[in-house]
């Protein structure tokens, strides 16, 4: 479980990393484990829904990566 665990973190820190206009972080679920993979907007030009949720790392990259299309849309850099 520690190694999961250390690998999660590791995908956390590289998340955090890679779009540097939102704070990351893992939701905690009822019972204490974590759960869902969240990350809230703080700079605009890096989204467009305040929030994004989603159940693992990989599929938060990919809606981020769309978070980014967008606001680059809105600001016509397409």
């Amino acid at each position: 479980m520690d190694a999961q665990l250390d690998l999660e973190a590791q995908e956390l820190d590289r998340l955090r990393s890679e779009f540097t206009g939102h704070r990351i972080w893992r939701s905690v679920r009822w019972d204490g484990r974590l759960g869902d993979w969240v990350a809230s907007l703080h700079d605009p030009a890096a989204g467009v829904d305040p929030t994004v949720i989603c159940s693992d790392a990989e599929t938060l990259r990919r809606a981020l990566r769309c978070e980014a299309q967008k606001a680059a849309a809105r600001r016509g850099d397409r």
